[in-house]
């Protein structure tokens, strides 16, 4: 993994996403290194691995704290800001570099609402901080129950059954953690329902997009059928008819 220091010019990014006003993406690049991830197209921004493959490298916004609190100083309104959408904010290098823990707590200061979504446990290292805030909003991005289709498909992200253990300790703390099943892998619905359905508040459900990237490993690994909207559909209504009202 090459880590390398960067500054930030801005911090606040506008967000398309309903309900969320901005974005804070303390990394460039993301050390899970997901085989599916739709931000391999960040890689043009980098600075000092462009060339590099997605996943190998991380650029660490070293300032964006101090930039994000000029930019909330400035702010006449206040808003949602989530964390993160092209990057994970618990990725590796935040054990070190703690800008996510930052950010979080300058966005609390402000009186900011937060929204936050990871595949790491290393969310609950800011527990203490999580519960001290105000309106704040916790996801896990679980998209399946096999843990053998995780280290194929997302090989350095935390293992299924770590994240499972991460959304019962937000739950013991007061949150009200949810699931992003995104994007839908090779899953056992009524598996990774039993898995999820005692912790989680809502559930987020989203299809595989971006097929081409990764159709010769689906097909190395047998998992065509995953490929195809008749999947996408079905697993789709199978997660909707076990999780209910918890499906937004």
């Amino acid at each position: 993994m090459q880590v390398t220091e960067i500054t930030a010019r801005t911090a606040l990014v506008r967000s398309k996403i309903p309900g969320v006003h901005y974005v804070i993406n303390p990394y460039l690049g993301c050390g899970h290194g997901c085989r599916y991830c739709y931000a391999v197209f960040m890689r043009k921004y980098a600075r000092h691995h462009a060339r590099s493959a997605w996943g190998a490298f991380v650029e660490v916004k070293v300032n964006i704290a101090e930039v994000l609190r000029g930019e909330l100083r400035r702010k006449r309104q206040r808003g949602r800001a989530l964390l993160c959408s092209v990057c994970d904010p618990y990725q590796p290098v935040e054990l070190k570099y703690r800008l996510t823990r930052q950010c979080l707590e300058i966005l609390g200061e402000f009186g900011w609402e937060i929204s936050i979504l990871t595949r790491s446990p290393l969310v609950t290292r800011d527990l203490d901080l999580l519960t001290a805030l105000g309106d704040v909003s916790v996801g896990l991005s679980i998209p399946t129950d096999d843990d053998r289709v995780r280290q194929v498909l997302e090989p350095n992200a935390p293992p299924i059954g770590a994240r499972v253990a991460a959304l019962q300790r937000l739950q013991q703390a007061g949150l009200s953690p949810w699931v992003f099943i995104a994007p839908m892998l090779p899953l056992n619905p009524q598996r990774l329902y039993d898995l999820l359905a005692p912790y989680v508040s809502r559930v987020m459900l989203d299809p595989l997009n971006y097929r081409g990237q990764v159709r010769a490993l689906f097909k190395r690994q047998g998992w065509d059928y995953a490929l195809t909207d008749a999947y996408a559909a079905e697993t789709r209504a199978n997660l909707e008819r076990l999780f209910g009202n918890k499906v937004r």
